[in-house]
């Protein structure tokens, strides 16, 4: 278990390969959520063609099925806050804009269950979102690119079952307002004594 204020590595893998990796702050940790701040100014890596901002649409996923060379970026202009709860194919994320603290919108992402690794949470992207707006409203994301992911076998039977019962279990709880969709986390701010995390030495190592 971490404790708040330490540094891990959000890591997402595609074939024992590294495909995403950023560091980040924590905020919570218990046995059954994590929660983790993304801070603007800190640098990350991913995927050259997609840092270039080359890699769009369903070809996304074509080049996770080829030898990738990762490139550093930024994080900037807005923070977030990731939360994981744990067996979950979903994570819900809080976006606001860094400069006036307004909250921007809500975001789900499909991705495999989380993952403790030596330097932080493992995970993979299913590439399927759900943007919430600042009213509840929602609105799909790149449903498309899932779809595709799964024509190329890319996304198997058994994960694209757990996404579908996480769908119905993220609209459930969205139209209940349940956690975390009850307003527990729309003030929440980053500690000011926090500097900019970055990637330790053995961030690399699977």
């Amino acid at each position: 278990m971490w404790n708040p204020g330490e540094i891990v590595v959000w890591r997402e893998i595609y074939n024992n390969h590294i495909w995403h990796a950023h560091p980040t702050i924590v905020v919570k940790d218990t046995s059954e959520e994590v929660a983790l701040a993304f801070l603007p100014g800190s640098e990350g890596t991913g995927p050259k063609a997609w840092v270039e901002g080359r890699m769009k649409g369903s070809h996304r996923w074509e080049y996770k099925n080829r030898l990738w060379k990762l490139k550093k970026y930024l994080w900037h202009t807005s923070r977030a806050l990731y939360v994981l709860e744990a067996k979950k194919f979903y994570i819900t994320s809080f976006v606001w804009d860094n400069e006036t603290g307004q909250l921007l919108y809500r975001y789900v992402n499909f991705q495999l269950p989380f993952q403790r690794s030596h330097c932080g949470i493992d995970t993979l992207d299913l590439e399927l979102d759900i943007v919430i707006n600042l009213d509840l409203s929602w609105e799909w994301k790149d449903e498309e690119v899932y779809r595709k992911a799964i024509d190329q076998g890319i996304i198997s039977p058994e994960w694209m079952q757990e996404v579908d019962s996480a769908k119905k279990e993220v609209f459930d709880r969205l139209a209940k307002r349940q956690y975390p969709f009850d307003g527990s986390w729309l003030d929440w701010k980053p500690d000011p004594s926090w500097e900019l995390p970055k990637l330790p030495e053995n961030w690399d190592k699977i």
